[in-house]
Formats: structure tokens, sequence, C-alpha cells
């Protein structure tokens, strides 16, 4: 049984009419960036809770989150329609083996992400450690539409301090301006998402980062398995770390 600890909606933001982000005071344990915790409220006299993967970096006073409002969610909802100043509660004890720690060095770190499973890779950039372990850190952000690519601002700037940082936006279902256009697999399979991040092809010391839905998640770790990049395991480190993200 989760550890429930009382916490308290302090900003809201809507990036569009289904996706928001919120923070929140709660003084939970320590965790790790890429790890998530368990958000709840009560619905009709019953604890509803899910899973939320932490936005902000492990330092910061606030836990955010980045969250998608489904139609007739049980719990997202709910959490939209939240007011700062409402009460929330949030697992104390965080959760999940999604991190940096579990990743072996390399000279190029690939996270590749759809729609809201952005948010771990958030974590990771705002914790500062990957700086210090891969000369390139690229980020892949798939949405369907334009307007979905959210944390913009945040990620632009880090291209700016950071060189070793590149950001890519990529929709799959509208062109847009300064974007790349089609699905993660498309993009790695042509070679496209390789010479857009300056490389002739995928280099062999490449780590990859996968967090998404379960489709993407399990084509691409094929396609990159078939490229001959191997799962990275605790008893055989490898190339591919996966995190569905429902």
């Amino acid at each position: 049984m989760a550890n429930w600890v009382n916490g308290k909606v302090v900003e809201k933001l809507w990036w569009t009419p289904s996706l928001f982000s919120i923070k929140v005071a709660a003084d939970i344990d320590p965790f790790c960036a890429g790890q998530f915790t368990k958000l709840a409220l009560p619905v009709e006299d019953k604890k509803i809770s899910r899973a939320y993967s932490f936005v902000n970096a492990p330092q910061d006073p606030l836990l955010e989150f980045f969250l998608i409002e489904v139609p007739d969610g049980q719990l997202s909802s709910p959490l939209a329609s939240l007011d700062i100043g409402d009460d929330i509660l949030v697992a104390g004890k965080p959760s999940g083996f999604f991190t940096l720690d579990e990743v072996p060095d390399a000279s190029v770190l690939w996270m590749l992400s759809t729609g809201t499973a952005i948010g771990p890779f958030l974590s990771m950039i705002g914790d500062g450690k990957l700086w210090k372990r891969f000369d390139k850190v690229v980020l892949v952000n798939g949405v369907r539409h334009a307007q979905d690519l959210c944390y913009q601002d945040m990620l632009l700037d880090t291209e700016k301090i950071f060189k070793q940082f590149k950001y890519v936006p990529l929709v799959s279902r509208e062109q847009a301006e300064h974007t790349l256009s089609g699905r993660v697999t498309n993009l790695l399979e042509s070679g496209e998402l390789c010479q857009h991040c300056g490389f002739d092809e995928l280099p062999e010391d490449s780590q990859f980062m996968l967090c998404g839905n379960p489709q993407m998640v399990k084509d691409t770790s094929a396609l990159l398995q078939a490229m001959g990049f191997s799962r990275n395991r605790r008893a055989k480190p490898g190339h591919i770390t996966v995190e569905q993200y429902w």
C-alpha cells in the first residue's frame, strides 16, 4: 500500500485544451530524475490513483507533473479540474528504474519520447548530471500536432546554454515549421534523424532511452536491435533502456 502524503496544488498551466502541468507542494522522499510517483484523489467515495513521472529536477522545491486529460478519464478529468490551493494525495515513496544510473556511459545519449512521456527526460535535463557523462545528448519528442510540443522555450534555452544538446521536435500528422515530420521509427530507418543531428549514421557508442506509448517503444526497440544494438540489462549491459508510459 502506498504511503500517502497530503499535498497542495501551487501552480497550474494549460498548454492546450487537453495538455496541462501542475506543480504540487508535498513532503515526499527524495527521488532520482526519471522516477515516478502516484497521484490520487477521492472520486465518488473511492481513492483513484495513477502513476506519473516527475518533470521537475530532484533538487527543485515543487513537484511538477505533465498530464493529458483523457475524455471521461477516472483520474485525469478530476486532476484537470483542480484549482490552485486544492488538496491532492501524493505517494511518499518514488519508484522506477528509468534513470541515468541504469544507463552505461557512451558518447551519445538518444532520449526518444512521445507526448507527455517527455517528462522524465525534462527531469534529467534539469538535474544536469547527464552533461558530464555524454558528449552529445539528443532529445526527440514525437507528437501528433505542433500545438502538442510543450516545454519548447525551456528546451530551446537549454540548446543555447549546452552546445552538446540537440532538441528535435517531431510531428506526425501535419507539416510544421522547425520540426521534422513523421514517426521516430521512420526517421531512424531512413537516416534522416541522424543527418539532422550531424551524424552520417548512428554512432556505435550510443545509448538509447525510449519512453512513450507501448507501440513506439516496441517498434523502436525492435528496429534498433535489427541495427545491431541490444537491450540494456543489469547482468549484461547493452544500449537500449525502455519505459512504457501507460
